[in-house]
């Protein structure tokens, strides 16, 4: 991605929290009217689980974006989840645990009164899989997990260091940790992510998280970078 006369402003891990994310979207424009030139918001991630509104944020995001912005949506780890289960390479449980019972309330799903109505499990995963709207899992699919630029990096949960960003594994794009973390000061680009919950978000070495937990916080957080400078803006 071409960062040149380009404003980016990234959003940190949304988890169903509708309400938040549309309170960033009228702080974001607002904000974005002292600049001219090209204007993108970038969403890290995690779109769904745990929080109470995961299907209209799909829905949301499935909408065009605030006038005026283009908008880049990469995948995290819970997405990846839920097409593992509706793929059927994650048992139902799994992903219940990680938030996907509060997912599939959004769609007004009951998972523990299917299983009570229904006898086989496989039915149980047939009626869920019958709920879910077609045009959510085809954006699902199509999410990229990296975008990057000259300078910077757009990712879920991190990057290996010393690995080209060419030949970085998907798995821990979404999900790596320590290893990241460990290496942020030899980073040769600035790398912006989310993933993992942090109470403030703090430059750490070349890393910025910006997920501030907003299912348990309320607290949705975006970065605005225009050219090396930043600034935080909160839902």
């Amino acid at each position: 991605m071409d960062m040149e006369d380009t404003v980016v402003y990234a959003i940190g891990d949304v988890h169903g929290c509708y309400k938040e994310l549309l309170s960033l979207e009228e702080k974001i424009p607002l904000d974005g009217l002292q600049f001219r030139g090209r204007k993108i918001i970038v969403m890290l991630g995690d779109y769904i689980d745990r929080g109470p509104q995961s299907a209209r944020v799909l829905d949301h995001l499935l909408a065009p974006p605030p006038k005026g912005f283009l908008r880049v949506c990469l995948a995290g780890n819970h997405e990846v989840a839920m097409l593992n289960y509706l793929d059927g390479y994650l048992s139902r449980d799994s992903w219940l645990a990680i938030g996907g019972r509060e997912t599939l309330f959004s769609y007004g799903v009951d998972p523990e009164r299917l299983s009570s109505l229904y006898a086989s499990s496989d039915e149980v995963d047939r009626r869920i899989r019958e709920v879910i709207p077609v045009d959510h899992i085809d954006f699902l699919r199509s999410l990229p997990v990296l975008l990057c630029s000259e300078k910077f990096v757009f990712v879920h949960a991190g990057i290996r260091p010393g690995i080209d960003l060419v030949a970085q594994d998907e798995q821990d794009l979404l999900n790596i940790r320590d290893e990241f973390f460990d290496a942020a000061h030899l980073l040769d680009r600035f790398v912006v992510h989310g993933h993992t919950p942090v109470d403030i978000p703090r430059l750490d070495g070349r890393r910025l998280d910006i997920d501030t937990g907003a299912f348990h916080t309320g607290r949705l957080t975006a970065v605005r970078i225009a050219d090396k400078f930043g600034k935080l803006i909160f839902s």
